[in-house]
C-alpha cells in the first residue's frame, strides 16, 4: 500500500495530523503538542510512538511528511523535530519541517501576498510574499509577549480575578467556574508547572462564554490592540494587503477582530479556527 503526504500542524496545546492518500478518505488524529523549543527528542519521539502511530494503517510506505510547529524556527529544532519524527514512524520518505507560522500562511494565503497572524494558545504575525516569509518572528513567548492570545488573555483574566478587579457578577461567575483557583495554586502552575501557557490559555473560554456582558469586550479588545500594535503595524504592509488570522482565538473573535481591523484602516482578511484544511489543499495542488 502506498502512501503520499502525512500533514502535521502543532501547537503549544495539540498537534493535527492528516494522511491524505490516493484513493482512500483523509486520515485526521490528534495528539498532543510537539515542541522541539521546549521538549527534548526522546520525548517527542515518545509522544508520537504512543498516539499517532497506532492510529495509521499498519502498511507504511513511502510517505512524505510536512511538520509545522511552534518552536521550529532554527536549524536545531527543526533538525530535532525530523529526527524524531523518523524515529517514531516507520516507512518515511521526506521530512520538512517548518514554522507554524509558515504552515499558518500557506493555509490561509496560499501564493498570494498577505500579512498572517496566529491567535490560539500563542501569537506570532508576519508578512509573507506569496512563497515565504520576507519578516522575522516578532514572537516573544508566554511570559514576554503573545498579547491577545489565548495564554495571555487567560493570565489577564486570572490576574484580574486574583486582584479582584472583575465586577461582581463575573467574580463570581469564574469562582462558580474555576473553584479551584486561587494565589498559591496559580503561581506554582505558573512558575513551578509545566507548559503555563497551556494552563493560562484553559481560562479564556471563559471570555468567549460572556461575550455579551459589557465588560468582556473592552477588556479582550486591549489584548488584542496590543497585538496589533507591536506585530501588525511594525510590518508596515500596504493597507490593501488582506490581514489574515489562524487560530481558535482569532476565530471566536472575529467580528470583534474585523472591527479593530477597520478602525486601524488594515483589510480584513481569512479567519481559520485551524491550517489543516487549507494546508491540505495547498499541499495537494
Amino acid at each position: 500500500m502506498s502512501f503520499s503526504i502525512l500533514l502535521a500542524d502543532s501547537g503549544s496545546t495539540k498537534t493535527e495530523w492528516r494522511l491524505i492518500r490516493a484513493g482512500h478518505p483523509p486520515l485526521s488524529v490528534r495528539t498532543d503538542g510537539l515542541n522541539p523549543y521546549f521538549q527534548d527528542e526522546a520525548r517527542l519521539t515518545q509522544t508520537i510512538q504512543d498516539q499517532l502511530v497506532p492510529t495509521l494503517p499498519t502498511a507504511i510506505t513511502a510517505v512524505s511528511v510536512f511538520f509545522y510547529g511552534a518552536g521550529c524556527t532554527s536549524p536545531a529544532t527543526e533538525t530535532r523535530m525530523a529526527t524524531a519524527i523518523r524515529a517514531a514512524i516507520p516507512g518515511v520518505a521526506t521530512v520538512s519541517v517548518a514554522s507554524d507560522l509558515l504552515g499558518a500562511a500557506r493555509s490561509v494565503a496560499g501564493t498570494q501576498l498577505g500579512v498572517v497572524c496566529i491567535l490560539g494558545t500563542g501569537a506570532n504575525a508576519c508578512f509573507f510574499d506569496g512563497q515565504q516569509i520576507i519578516t522575522p518572528s516578532r514572537s516573544l513567548g508566554f511570559w514576554l509577549g503573545d498579547e491577545g492570545s489565548g495564554g495571555n488573555l487567560g493570565k489577564r483574566l486570572v490576574t484580574a480575578y486574583l486582584h479582584g478587579l472583575l465586577p461582581p457578577h463575573l467574580h463570581q461567575r469564574f469562582a462558580q467556574t474555576h473553584p479551584d483557583v486561587d494565589r498559591l495554586r496559580v503561581l506554582d502552575h505558573a512558575y513551578n508547572q509545566p507548559y503555563p501557557n497551556r494552563y493560562f490559555a484553559g481560562f479564556a473560554p471563559f471570555l468567549s462564554a460572556h461575550k455579551d456582558d459589557p465588560f468582556v469586550r473592552p477588556f479582550v479588545e486591549t489584548a488584542f490592540t496590543d497585538f496589533l500594535n507591536l506585530y501588525v503595524a511594525p510590518l508596515r504592509a500596504p493597507t490593501n494587503v488582506p490581514v489574515h488570522f489562524v487560530g481558535s482565538v482569532a476565530f471566536i473573535f472575529s467580528d470583534w477582530l474585523t472591527d479593530l481591523l477597520i478602525r486601524h484602516n488594515w483589510q480584513p482578511g481569512l479567519f481559520s479556527q485551524a491550517p489543516m484544511d487549507g494546508l491540505a489543499a495547498y499541499h495537494s495542488a
